[in-house]
């Protein structure tokens, strides 16, 4: 089992910047990787972002949608066992109860959730 901690979530205005984090405890080394998903009030849950866990730091993969493309950056630190979400250029229609998620290997689905933390961008 995995427990996953998000931090960092707030009220920003437009065009501000936030950063997430997530604290993984527990059984971390069968993580292979982590993502960010978000949820917006009457919207489906989407994946913003992930990155491979294993390995370095320098050849880690990482996802991002479309969305969010060239405005958030994920990254992680192995030692201290944390993803983060860094977020600038925050639009409206970014609002939304932000999740972190870990996927075991040989899981093709995330299937560890952490509480959610609420993002909210004022116009």
């Amino acid at each position: 089992q995995v427990q996953l901690v998000e931090s960092g979530g707030g009220l920003v205005q437009a065009g501000g910047s936030l950063r997430l984090s997530c604290a993984a405890s527990g059984s971390i080394f069968s993580i292979n990787a982590m993502g960010w998903y978000r949820q917006a009030p009457g919207k489906q849950r989407e994946l913003v972002a992930a990155i491979t866990t294993s390995g370095s730091t320098n050849y880690a993969s990482t996802y991002y949608s479309d969305s969010v493309k060239g405005r958030f950056t994920i990254s992680r630190d192995n030692v201290k066992n944390t993803v983060d979400l860094q977020m600038n250029s925050l639009k409206p229609e970014d609002t939304a109860v932000y999740y972190c998620a870990a996927r075991y290997y040989g899981d093709s689905d995330y299937k560890y959730w952490g509480q959610g933390t609420q993002v909210t961008v004022s116009s």
